[in-house]
């Protein structure tokens, strides 16, 4: 019996000093697969990072598979792949079981302010987010934002690392806490107060939000498409555009003949296209909008269209933002873009054989502009303002606004 039992555990041993060299070696071939893959079909991979960089930076993973776990094999992987430097080629957690904790910040200034939360946490909304496990979170913030991906230029970095900070096992394997499942967070009250709470990872996707909006936009009660929809704006003669995603072509097509059919009709002069928090897609479903409204007569076209940007306009969304500002002579009023509208875009992807990790990569270059610039580049700049903010105010749309014809 006791012979057995050693039979046994040795067995067992010996299954798993070969699961740990099979998935080494599993690693490897998708370590292989991520370097062929991006070589084939990334239009220019080595564009910023030289090929003799690429390939020392991969085999230091390569060497190192067996003293990792999965997911810092993962990360090394991140690190590797920002090094690429463009926002369309990144390594994708779609496929990845991670955690979050139920939190959403935003920077405002310096400040990282909770903007939304789980229910039970509700009293934090608003409040400075100061530390991690007593890490200072200008610290906290930097280490994030050195693996974050879809990162184009300094603005969406910002935005980038806000979206990766809740990811429980980035904050673990950069030590910046040390529990996977819970950390204390310290928080600073506007009235100066600083208190820490502890806060676990959750999957309560149902989150308590700061939202902004403006008095003289009512959003229709019924739309075709829930983010791209327009409505007069009261007490002007102005139409206001939501522009947060991207409808299809052929709806596009029938919102937009609509839209010059309401401009006719009700005599409309001014135009707020608002590109704000437009995370990209199909940019020629853009100038669909922009031929359409070409044919509105109404319109001062001298000086009556406006288009709102911030760091979370991407991809289609700054190359569109870029070409109104040409096509329809507006004014760029907000933030620089997340995205630069000359560079590598048209994202596609492919999925490694083992890990099933998800690699994205460019296959395009477009040059909206000659001159490169770190992200489309307002006219009249503006950013959100926290006191406004607080108080649900939308500062960027009411300054535009006020600036507009009144009735």
């Amino acid at each position: 019996m006791k012979n057995i039992l050693i039979t046994l555990i040795l067995s067992v041993i010996a299954l798993q000093i070969l699961a740990q060299k099979i998935d080494k070696d599993l690693w490897l071939q998708d370590l292989n697969a991520y370097k062929t893959g991006l070589e084939q079909k990334h239009i220019n991979l080595y564009n910023k990072i030289s090929e003799a960089e690429f390939n020392a930076d991969l085999e230091l993973i390569r060497s190192s598979i067996e003293s990792k776990t999965d997911f810092q094999v993962v990360m090394d992987l991140m690190r590797l792949t920002r090094k690429i430097g463009d926002g369309h080629t990144a390594i994708s957690l779609s496929n990845f079981e991670t955690h979050n904790f139920p939190f959403e910040i935003q920077q405002f200034g310096n400040d990282w302010r909770i903007v939304k939360i789980a229910k039970p946490f509700a009293h934090l909304l608003g409040t400075q987010l100061i530390a991690i496990d007593e890490t200072p979170i200008s610290i906290a913030a930097q280490k994030v934002g050195e693996v974050a991906q879809f990162v184009e230029n300094q603005h969406s970095k910002i935005i980038r690392t806000a979206q990766y900070f809740p990811i429980s096992e980035i904050l673990f394997e950069l030590s910046l806490i040390n529990q996977k499942d819970k950390a204390s967070f310290t928080f600073k009250n506007d009235d100066s107060t600083v208190f820490t709470e502890t806060i676990s990872v959750s999957d309560d996707d149902e989150l308590e939000a700061l939202s902004i909006s403006v008095p003289e936009i009512k959003k229709p009660e019924k739309t075709l498409n829930e983010g791209f929809w327009y409505a007069p704006i009261t007490g002007t003669d102005g139409l206001y555009i939501h522009f947060e995603s991207y409808p299809a072509f052929e709806e596009m097509m029938q919102i937009a003949e609509e839209m010059v059919g309401y401009i006719f009709q009700n005599n409309i002069r001014e135009l707020v296209i608002d590109l704000r928090n437009n995370g990209g897609g199909d940019l020629y479903v853009g100038l669909v909008l922009a031929n359409a409204l070409n044919l509105a007569d109404p319109v001062d076209w001298q000086s009556g269209v406006y288009v709102l940007a911030d760091k979370v306009t991407f991809s289609a969304a700054a190359s569109n933002t870029a070409l109104f500002r040409e096509l329809l002579n507006a004014k760029i009023v907000g933030e620089p873009t997340g995205s630069n509208p000359t560079g590598f875009q048209d994202m596609d992807t492919f999925e490694l054989p083992n890990s099933k990790l998800v690699v994205c990569y460019s296959k395009r270059f477009f040059r909206i502009q000659e001159e490169f610039s770190e992200g489309v580049q307002p006219d009249i700049p503006l950013q959100y303002e926290w006191e406004s903010f607080s108080r649900g105010e939308d500062n960027m749309l009411q300054s535009v606004i006020n600036n507009i014809h009144q009735k």
